[in-house]
């Protein structure tokens, strides 16, 4: 035992004890890639490569000094040139260099097709040439091969759509127009199907399918769309003419030829191997994270999981799994295109796999948190039982006020910081074997015996006690689990092979099965020491009970995690096997067979999702907000209440309303909306009137910018056209300087366009500020290319913009014209005509997403284990992915919201992503919660008389929480303030505290079963008076059958203080209903 130190100076309370042991040893640990067992030293500190930028070698130096002379400052610019050179090579030579180089190359190429005559005359006469490279802007070669078989499909389907609308919208024209004379209404059909139903299918599809490249190809059916039925004459004069048709379809071919040859034939791509680089990047940030929380844990003190290196790990995750999602899908395309159908559905095993070891992560922290809770707490130190205490008196509850009487603050103690060692020195002379587990995987018999054999005066005493008997075993098994991750599962570029390791899950497999020999162990003998020091205050022993069960919690969620580790390592194994006896199939062309019969049964995961028991969340661009169930029965209440005299009328308007609610989803607004809002703006060029104007501000691009500014939301739209309109001057800008410069030759022009391209392809792919680099081009495109293609003699009606000697500034003053126009047009649209709002999504999903956590916990989450006989957990299959997949959804929210401008004021950003953050915790605890439950095998007879006891209390508390669930959401959805009488869930809580303490009273550990076997006594209890006092009295219950009532009520505390939380940033910002707010 350590020498005491002296207290410490400072004001820090409660005061930390010196600790009973300094350093916690190392023990016996499984080195991952040999199988075999050591004893050395080791460290769970992250051991990072020295950053090398190259900044020592390559450094820029100052260029101003003074009294420097000529010389020096030549070789000072020499030096920096050479260095900005130097570094410019190295980006050039990176992935995203080649990425932006590709694209400019494509553009150059398909500029051509306005520059060069063979490829221009080829395209014919009419003006719009530009569109060629228009397609490579928008379907750039800088993507995966996979992507770009999407974009390519995307973009035929695109082409075939436009193509029927423009034919269709023409024989429209004729029949009525030309053939019956009926020339209004042959405008009106054309307005009101082909334009306004046309482009609202545009819209709808946009919605529905949520894709940024049918994003991109609905632009471009709008752009054909466009140039086909307003542009040209032919469907105003009544005539079919197929001259744009045939043009416009040679250059959607022409233009993703180009794109897709650049793509395949230069630094190609794979989605393969950006999905193995991205499963590397998220193995390693969780093996660090794994790594920082078990320190942590193990030390006691929560600043490793707020030090800068796990918010790097944590961090490098977030950014690493969406990278992962998207690889995946386009990976899909690779693999479906090669006939590697069975490679793709490991593939997605490897990464669902990852998924569920990252929600055990979640709970891994959620447990750790526990801890940190409760070491925080101060405790009593009596050490007496008192004889006056009442049998409810306990309650879990800490006597502050007492800790405050007391004047020697130094009698509280927290648990000290655990540091490593640094040599095995002191394990030696334990001379335990390896067989027995009880080196390193057991509990010591050194610092350990000293430990438990002292009395507890303190709770932070149990976790030192705890630590010291399963310290090293826990740390042991992290640092095996955490090499396992941060070893790379695949192979160096260029094929990334999969190099995992064979004897990794042999050393996983046996270093589980030391530690859970150890953990029993460890939780036996603490649970004995709690049985034999029972000569304390039952406040003391709750708190001491408290504690006991957030370690063995913690100790649970490392054991899950490495249970889960082995089906990582399983599936892993199946991908590594299928890739080396790779079989060709192409079943998914085979579309007559039944898809359930396309199906592998051969992914552990794939079962699960297949057997889904909630509905999965659908590919929309936000949270739908209040469920169909809730708004069918609002419908339905009045009808219901009046009885069946009006059963006929009330059928009628029942079948009315429901296909009314069909129109009034956003996805159907949104269309109609936006199809309205085409066909008026389209309407100018059909009205005689109208159309000279129309024609002469080049009216087409500004409806072409209102269809790319249309987004779902308000706050989107408003982002999107700032965005054009700040390209759009960037792109006239660069216009008339080009112009200028080259005096519109071909040469010029291109070499010119080469640096504005290189500059918006590197907003785009390198700085993902993608549609000001693409507006930017854009303009540059329908001003530039279509100044040459005028000076070139095509056939337009260009008279007011110079005709063969293009009059550059006009033609910029009515490019910029139409797209300012289209932009405000749009935002016009979507802020008027049912304006979609971001915070409102927001609101609504943060509130729907509170009433389904509260109705989940509400199932009971021990309750259930009765129900079921442990054969079902609270959360269903698919459930806890689909809330956090839910949460994601509203995370993405907050960014549109903050673009959105209302007189109330901006968006509350700040106090909306400590709610999210809030959120993201509560449903850490409750994975953290589903594990405790799921992985039960069986309740023993103590615990199924513990739920029975406690079962009135405990489904108080889950009313309780439902219910405060259901007031926060409430006050969410209707921006009303809260009362300040909000219902406490830790009163119930205590209760439920105070009833397994009277439950305890009642069953001493000593006292033997008598009669009959404990089922028929169980069962009677269960069938009496619903307390069963009599039968349940001669249970023999053990200290461990408390372990998981104490889980459960410390998660709910855990879930407690986090909606404590949540009440406190809703009162922020609606304020509170105190007594004196007067209702008027």
């Amino acid at each position: 035992m350590n020498s005491s130190s002296p207290a410490p100076s400072t004001a820090q309370w409660p005061p930390r004890r010196p600790s009973k042991r300094s350093k916690l040893r190392n023990g016996t640990f499984i080195i991952p890639t040999t199988g075999e067992r050591s004893r050395r030293s080791f460290t769970l500190r992250l051991t990072r490569p020295e950053q090398t930028d190259g900044a020592g070698s390559t450094s820029t130096l100052p260029f101003s000094s003074a009294r420097r002379d000529l010389k020096e400052r030549a070789q000072t610019a020499a030096h920096n040139i050479r260095d900005g050179a130097d570094r410019l090579l190295k980006w050039l030579n990176s992935p995203t260099g080649h990425g932006v180089l590709k694209c400019t190359l494509a553009y150059s190429i398909a500029s051509l097709a306005t520059f060069w005559s063979p490829i221009s005359e080829f395209l014919g006469k009419p003006d719009g040439k530009h569109v060629v490279a228009t397609i490579t802007v928008y379907f750039h070669p800088a993507r995966t091969a996979g992507s770009m078989i999407e974009a390519i499909l995307i973009a035929l389907v695109a082409i075939a759509y436009a193509e029927v609308v423009s034919i269709l919208s023409m024989c429209t024209s004729v029949l009525f127009g030309s053939t019956f004379a009926m020339v209004p209404l042959a405008h009106a059909l054309v307005l009101a199907v082909f334009i306004g139903g046309g482009f609202g299918c545009i819209g709808w599809v946009k919605q529905k399918m949520n894709n940024p490249l049918v994003d991109v190809g609905s632009t471009l059916a709008s752009l054909a769309i466009i140039a086909v039925v307003t542009k040209e004459t032919a469907v105003f004069s009544h005539v079919f003419s197929n001259v744009k048709i045939v043009q416009i379809f040679k250059m959607l071919v022409m233009g993703i030829t180009t794109t897709t040859l650049v793509n395949l034939l230069i630094w190609r791509v794979s989605a393969v191997v950006l999905l193995r680089q991205s499963m590397t990047k998220a193995s390693a940030s969780l093996g660090d994270m794994l790594a920082m929380i078990t320190r942590g844990f193990l030390s006691g003190s929560e600043e490793d999981l707020l030090s800068a290196e796990f918010n790097t790990a944590s961090t490098a995750y977030t950014t690493a799994y969406p990278q992962l999602t998207r690889n995946l899908r386009e990976s899909k395309f690779e693999r479906y295109f090669v006939g590697h159908e069975k490679l793709y559905q490991l593939d997605r095993a490897v990464v669902r796999s990852m998924e569920t070891l990252a929600q055990s992560i979640g709970g891994l922290r959620s447990a750790a948190n526990t801890q940190f809770a409760l070491l925080g707490e101060p405790g009593e130190l009596s050490p007496v039982v008192s004889p006056a205490a009442g049998v409810l008196s306990p309650t879990g509850q800490r006597s502050l006020d007492a800790a405050l009487q007391n004047k020697d603050r130094n009698v509280y103690a927290t648990l000290s910081s655990i540091e490593e060692a640094s040599d095995e020195s002191n394990d030696e002379r334990l001379g335990c074997s390896y067989e027995n587990a009880a080196c390193g995987y057991g509990p010591s018999s050194g610092d350990a015996s000293t430990t438990v054999g002292s009395t507890f005066r303190h709770s932070s005493e149990i976790f030192e006690t705890f630590i010291a008997l399963l310290g090293p075993s826990m740390k042991s098994l992290a640092y095996t689990l955490s090499e396992v991750l941060r070893e790379p599962p695949f192979g160096s570029a260029p094929k990334y092979e999969i190099t995992i390791n064979d004897h990794f899950r042999h050393s996983l497999t046996d270093a589980l099965s030391l530690y859970n020999t150890a953990r029993r162990s460890a939780l036996q003998e603490l649970y004995k020491t709690l049985e034999l020091r029972r000569t304390r205050t039952e406040k003391l022993q709750a708190d001491f009970e408290e504690v006991a069960a957030a370690c063995g919690h913690f100790s649970f969620s490392l054991q899950t995690f490495g249970e889960e580790m082995q089906k990582y390592l399983d599936v892993l194994d199946d991908l590594k096997y299928a890739s080396q006896h790779k079989t060709r199939s192409w079943e998914w062309m085979k579309w007559w067979r039944d898809a359930k019969a396309r199906k592998y049964q051969i992914i552990p995961y794939d079962n699960e999702e297949s057997q889904t028991l909630i509905k999965p969340i659908k590919k929309t661009a936000m949270p739908r907000g209040v469920a169909d169930t809730m708004v069918m029965r609002r419908d339905a209440y009045s009808w219901e209440a009046a009885g069946k005299s009006t059963g006929f009328v009330a059928r009628a308007s029942q079948k009315f309303l429901r296909f009314m609610r069909k129109l009034a989803r956003d996805d159907i607004r949104f269309g109609l909306k936006v199809g309205a809002g085409a066909a008026f703006w389209a309407s100018f060029s059909f009205f005689p009137q109208t159309r000279e104007l129309y024609q002469h501000w080049r009216g087409e691009w500004g409806l072409l910018s209102f269809m790319i500014v249309c987004s779902m939301t308000v706050g989107a739209s408003n982002t999107t056209g700032w965005a054009r309109f700040m390209g759009t001057l960037i792109g006239v800008g660069c216009t008339l300087i080009n112009w200028n410069v080259t005096q519109g030759n071909a040469i010029g022009l291109i070499l010119m366009g080469w640096f504005v391209a290189f500059w918006s392809f590197w907003m785009i792919v390198a700085r993902g500020k993608a549609p000001l680099g693409r507006i930017t081009l854009l303009a540059y495109n329908v001003s530039t290319l279509y100044a040459y293609s005028l000076s070139q003699s095509v056939d337009d009606d260009d008279d007011d913009e110079g005709g063969a000697n293009p009059i550059i500034g006009e033609i910029v003053r009515h490019r910029f014209v139409a797209v300012t126009a289209g932009i405000l047009w749009g935002l016009v649209v979507c802020r008027v005509i049912w304006p979609i709002s971001a915070r409102k999504k927001f609101k609504e999903g943060l509130s729907m997403l509170y009433l389904q956590m509260g109705l989940i916990w509400k199932r009971g989450p021990l309750a259930i284990l009765l129900r079921s006989d442990c054969s079902r957990s609270y959360l269903r299959s698919g459930e806890q992915a689909a809330l956090q997949k839910y949460a994601a959804r509203l995370d993405k929210l907050l960014g549109s919201a903050a673009s959105e401008f209302e007189l109330r004021g901006p968006f509350p950003a700040e106090q909306s992503e400590r709610l999210m953050r809030c959120t993201h915790r509560i449903l850490d605890a409750f994975y953290a919660m589903s594990l405790v439950t799921q992985r039960k095998r069986g309740l023993t007879d103590g615990e199924r008389a513990l739920l029975l006891y406690t079962a009135g209390e405990r489904a108080q508390l889950c009313d309780r929480i439902c219910h405060v669930f259901q007031v926060l959401a409430s006050s969410l959805m209707l921006e009303y303030p809260l009362t300040d009488a909000l219902p406490s869930v830790m009163g119930t809580r205590d209760r439920l505290l105070g009833k397994i303490f009277q439950f305890r009273k009642e069953h001493p550990p000593a006292v033997e079963r008598e009669g009959s076997d404990a089922g028929s006594m169980l069962s009677q209890a269960a069938n009496g008076d619903g307390t069963g006092l009599g039968s349940l009295t001669r249970v023999n219950v053990e200290e461990r059958d408390y372990a998981l009532l104490y889980a459960y009520a410390l998660v709910t505390g855990q879930v407690a203080e986090e909606l404590r939380m949540v009440a406190k940033e809703i009162e922020g910002l609606f304020g509170v209903l105190g007594e004196e707010s007067l209702l008027q």
